[in-house]
């Protein structure tokens, strides 16, 4: 048992795409651009929520995720809405997981389905097969064989953090982990979480790299992997594709810096510098805190403005001149 290696092979397109995201990664942290950004990592860390879940099925529009996370009030389906509390619970806990620990899997599955599944924080007790939409991808291991197939796997990880890059280890435990499928429910969001604790245990920023938000983009090419993989018996298509979607968040996450860095005006550096993140601000409470007299002067070089870059948003925004209009960082 603590011999077993999972079936995979590293190729020169995994390598290069290894030495393309390291490059990227250090561009990101050397700067601490995700560091000074506060907005960035918050916004980023909703990104992910809402479509690991939206994956799942979870209906929930990227706003009502926001507002949901924010404690505001969403008129929606209570189980979806008690899903978005979940993972946002989970994802909270990323810089304390063990992800060889098997306790740790555990506790973490119970947090993120919360009073949503009935087998909450234990590995399942019937059969279980991957879908992608109505279609069967394939059948699961059989219960029984869980447990002994989740220790193989995490002793392998325990065993070769240090050896098997993190790149390629995260990719490979993903995969296995869909094949095992050790839940009833929630093996998709485990398995994407799970992937980001790795990452972060190698490089911090990945806490706030959207990842999941690029898989939901490619969804089916996602479950397409899946079952090539498990046709062919190692998980080295599924390795090439993760990595790919990785290397195009970084890119998506670098124009985001690029574009808040070149287009965020002295004025709007201001504004943001008095205020609080996800605190409600009135006009003239801003207006009081920059020292300002002019409304407009407000509306045109400071709010309009934070507001096109998505630095700040209104709490009403289908009533935007309303006495009770609201802005948040």
């Amino acid at each position: 048992m603590s011999d077993y290696v999972p079936p995979y092979t590293v190729s020169n397109k995994m390598l290069e795409f290894v030495s393309d995201i390291s490059e990227k990664v250090g561009k990101i942290g050397s700067h601490k651009e995700l560091a000074s950004k506060p907005h960035l990592r918050r916004n980023n860390r909703i990104r992910s929520i809402h479509s690991s879940l939206r994956i799942e099925a979870n209906s929930l529009s990227l706003s009502e995720v926001r507002d949901v996370i924010n404690g505001h009030i969403v008129l929606g389906d209570q189980k979806e809405i008690q899903e978005v509390q979940n993972a946002y619970a989970a994802y909270e806990k990323i810089p304390e997981i063990n992800p060889s620990s098997i306790s740790d899997l555990k506790k973490i599955h119970g947090i993120m389905t919360y009073r949503t599944v009935d087998e909450s924080g234990k590995f399942r007790k019937g059969e279980e097969g991957v879908f992608s939409g109505d279609k069967c991808i394939f059948v699961a291991p059989p219960p029984n064989m869980i447990n002994g197939l989740m220790k193989e796997l995490l002793s392998w990880v325990k065993k070769n953090e240090e050896t098997v890059h993190p790149l390629i280890m995260s990719a490979v435990f993903h995969y296995e982990f869909v094949f095992i499928h050790p839940f009833a429910d929630g093996n998709g969001r485990m398995a994407r979480l799970w992937h980001t604790v790795m990452l972060y245990r190698w490089r911090n920023i990945f806490e706030y790299i959207p990842l999941e938000s690029q898989i939901e983009k490619f969804q089916s090419d996602y479950y397409d992997a899946i079952f090539q993989c498990n046709k062919s018996g190692n998980s080295d298509v599924f390795i090439e594709f993760m990595l790919d979607m990785i290397n195009q968040t970084l890119d998506d996450v670098i124009t985001q810096i690029d574009k808040t860095n070149a287009d965020t005006s002295e004025y709007v550096r201001r504004m943001l510098a008095v205020m609080e993140y996800d605190v409600p601000y009135t006009a003239n409470a801003i207006l009081k805190a920059l020292g300002l007299k002019s409304k407009e002067t407000l509306r045109k070089n400071y709010i309009n403005p934070a507001m096109e870059l998505g630095v700040i948003r209104m709490t009403l925004p289908d009533k935007p001149n309303s006495k009770n209009q609201r802005y948040i960082k």
